[in-house]
């Protein structure tokens, strides 16, 4: 007759049937969230649309004690961070579960608007982190057209619908008006920050919601991350050896190979030159931090 008490842990391991299926394993959900942060479909894209099938998968698993979000994101829209951010914490209320976030290469601006949505926010110590701030960019071409001889005719019913056309020159008042529209999504994203991260954060370093980044490694004095590590060892420690990662990727299209936006029957000229500036435009923001 066989014991089935184990003397190497004194503990009675689970049946053979709860171990062959894998029961007797804490599953831990992973959903990766990586990409610029727009409204618009495109792959390597983070946004609610995309974000919100995977999560609500993640949080679906009954058994899993927590979820684990891994972030690379240089920011973007300050919409789409907050949308996604709420339905984490909204999921994570509901279903009761822990959220640990996983920083990869950069967890900037709105990046890191969602990673506050976590408990934990971990970290490579060369994660970069940070970069609390709203930023604008444009181009003035009234000089350019000039040059070539062409002329700007604009009719507007509406005195501030011309705000900032790239064509006229800049008006004092445009840039007023702009300028008041970014101290408010800012605040926003303070507000937000300080919410999540409470009595973590050190509020006297006057750099903290400047627009300044930094790696993990000092940020964590800041209390921008809670702890530096990778998600293997992290959730080994905390769920036992026998964790099980479970990974949450995006349901594959029933017929053939998912098409890119410029590659669908009768996409226009114009929707192939929108892909593409949207790739310069988010290379340059991955490029803003070194990658």
């Amino acid at each position: 007759m066989t014991s089935d008490f184990d003397p190497a842990n004194n503990a009675v391991p689970a049946p053979w049937h709860v171990r062959l299926l894998g029961r007797d394993k804490t599953v831990i959900p992973v959903v990766r969230l990586s990409g610029v942060i727009e409204a618009a479909s495109r792959p390597g894209r983070i946004n609610i649309q995309s974000a919100a099938p995977l999560l609500k998968r993640a949080f679906g698993i009954k058994r899993a004690p927590a979820v684990a979000i891994i972030i690379n994101s240089p920011g973007g829209s300050p919409v789409q961070s907050r949308l996604v951010a709420k339905y984490i914490r909204d999921l994570a209320e509901e279903k009761e579960k822990q959220v640990l976030v996983f920083v990869e290469d950069v967890a900037a601006s709105g990046g890191y608007f969602i990673a506050t949505a976590g408990d934990e926010i971990i970290a490579d110590p060369s994660s970069i982190v940070g970069s609390i701030g709203v930023i604008s960019a444009s181009f003035g071409f009234e000089e350019a057209i000039e040059k070539i001889g062409v002329k700007r005719r604009l009719y507007t019913a509406g005195k501030n619908k011309s705000t900032l056309d790239p064509f006229l020159p800049e008006k004092k008042a445009d840039i007023d008006r702009l300028k008041k529209l970014q101290l408010d999504i800012h605040d926003v994203f303070i507000d937000y920050v300080k919410s999540r991260r409470g009595d973590k954060l050190d509020t006297e370093n006057k750099d903290l919601f400047t627009g300044e980044f930094w790696t993990a490694k000092t940020a964590i004095d800041f209390g921008l991350v809670d702890k530096l590590g990778d998600m293997h060892e992290v959730l080994r420690e905390k769920f036992g050896k026998k964790v099980k990662i479970e990974r949450i990727t995006p349901k594959k299209p029933l017929f053939g190979v998912p098409r890119l936006p410029f590659m669908q029957i009768g996409a226009s000229d114009e929707s192939f030159t929108d892909d593409l500036i949207s790739s310069v435009e988010a290379k340059s923001m991955w490029s803003r931090f070194g990658l």
